[in-house]
């Protein structure tokens, strides 16, 4: 560490440590409770600051002290504020980004924890950063995105507005198991907030099923249409009713186990959704045409990101935008003004070329992300980077269910199909039983000589990394190229 940072952390510390001592005078013998929570605040702060005089992050260390010192800190924190919560396998952060847009175009003051750290530490750190030194928020309004796993924790302390869950799929074998214990921590998390509004899929019967024991008011969402032109795979994380186990029929699929879903035996089916797409208009590179329609109202909507996926997290995010009191007109300008997500088809210039990176996680999202790439018009470069580190998943067996075979029926649209990662010998395989040869593939392990030969290509690049790979990569892109730091 320079000598000018060190004293620089010095000068903060010595400041918050006046502050702590000065509120120990106050509330020692008045409030020992809300002496530990400002302790813990306040060294979370000095944490925070440190870590980015340091040039790193600082989203998760700051809140795990703070918990160490104050275990329900968060509740404090969160006290007064109007928190919308976004969950679901995929799609919770590019959802947020949405109702973060559409909050501040509706004249409302929040925050949000943009940097993707969502479990409850990350989450503790988000509410600190923005605290004043008394505890009290800066905003009025707070955008979480909160990890499946995480959130039966969460909603121990914060009692939100609404909570948004995306869909759910199979997701992380090692850390979640199968999609019924996702549901099931769903389940408890929504028993823990019977006030909040529920804004759940309707096209995903694992989400819809949360809904069966739920005293909460619902608002549900969905697509009345198929997304993709010809025939989508029939890969499903839920093939069986959730009320009766016999096995669902559809009247149309959008991807994977969402669309129009119905029990062969009993009255269980997709419900009419409240906030739907009736009609697919155009779909780009760039973005999606849609008629959209709230309650009843229709409207023409651009959503500014390309891919099927980001249909349904336009219909999650004005879901949870109506529950918070947006109007529609607010709503539709949100969805044509938003900036995509951290690593979420995030668009770089590096050395002269355009980038894409595309975060994938699982063989749902990951096959969204193929279709997106099959669809596009001109050629361009296809690199993944597989990590399988305690943040990714340490089963990758989930790469083997992913449909590869369709990027390789489509080789004229890559100039050059690229490997890394911890993992990068696995997935090369892989793409060797989908169809491509040996010499169709590049493996390059080391990350500098990687971006050094997509800053020397000439084509459009699209990235697609696991989350370890992708925190690696951004750092290094951040400081080479000038990029915005992640947290920000």
């Amino acid at each position: 560490m320079s000598s000018g940072a060190g004293d620089l952390i010095a000068a903060a510390a010595a400041y918050f440590f006046r502050r702590i001592v000065n509120g120990a005078f106050v509330c020692y013998n008045a409030d020992m409770k809300r002496l530990r929570f400002l302790t813990a605040l306040w060294l979370g702060k000095i944490a925070v600051l440190a870590c980015r005089v340091l040039g790193r992050g600082g989203t998760d260390m700051p809140g795990r002290l703070a918990l160490k010192i104050c275990p329900d800190v968060l509740k404090y924190l969160s006290s007064g504020v109007n928190t919308v919560l976004i969950t679901g396998t995929n799609g919770k952060t590019t959802t947020s980004r949405i109702v973060e847009r559409g909050l501040a175009a509706a004249g409302l003051d929040c925050f949000a924890n943009r940097s993707g750290a969502n479990l409850l530490s990350g989450i503790v750190t988000c509410f600190a950063s923005n605290a004043k030194l008394s505890g009290k928020s800066r905003h009025d309004w707070a955008v979480i995105e909160c990890d499946e796993a995480a959130l039966k924790f969460v909603t121990l302390y914060i009692k939100p507005v609404s909570l948004t869950v995306t869909n759910i799929f199979r997701d992380q074998l090692d850390r979640y198991g199968e999609v019924t214990h996702t549901l099931s921590s769903i389940r408890t998390s929504v028993a823990n907030i019977p006030g909040a509004v529920l804004c759940l899929n309707a096209d995903c019967s694992l989400t819809w099923s949360a809904a069966d024991d739920a005293k909460n008011a619902v608002i549900s969402f969905g697509v009345d249409v198929p997304i993709y032109r010809g025939e989508v795979s029939d890969l499903s994380d839920a093939p069986y009713c959730s009320r009766c186990k016999s096995r669902y029929n559809y009247d149309y699929r959008t991807f994977g186990h969402l669309g129009g879903w119905r029990c062969s035996s009993c009255e269980n089916k997709r419900h009419q959704p409240d906030i739907r797409v009736t009609r697919i208009l155009s779909s780009g590179e760039s973005g999606t045409a849609v008629v959209m329609s709230i309650f009843d109202s229709e409207y023409t909507a651009r959503i500014n990101l390309a891919g099927g996926y980001n249909v349904y997290n336009a219909c999650a995010a004005a879901a949870c935008l109506h529950s918070a009191g947006v109007g529609d007109g607010t709503v539709i300008e949100a969805l044509g003004s938003f900036e995509g997500g951290f690593g979420r088809m995030e668009e770089f210039s590096l050395g002269g070329v355009s980038a894409r990176m595309i975060l994938v996680k699982n063989p749902a999202g990951c096959n969204q992300v193929i279709n997106y790439l099959c669809s596009g018009s001109g050629p361009a470069l296809f690199v993944i980077c597989l990590n399988d580190r305690a943040a990714d998943g340490t089963d990758i067996s989930w790469i083997w269910d992913v449909e590869f075979e369709n990027l390789a029926a489509r080789k004229d649209r890559l100039t050059g199909l690229w490997v890394s990662g911890v993992r990068a010998d696995d997935m090369a395989l892989r793409l060797k039983y989908a169809g491509f040869d040996e010499g169709e593939l590049r493996v390059i392990r080391d990350y500098n000589e990687l971006l050094d030969e997509i800053a020397a290509q000439s084509s459009p690049v699209y990235i697609m990394p696991t989350y370890t790979a992708m925190m690696d990569l951004r750092g290094i892109m951040t400081k080479r190229f000038k990029l915005k730091k992640f947290w920000m």
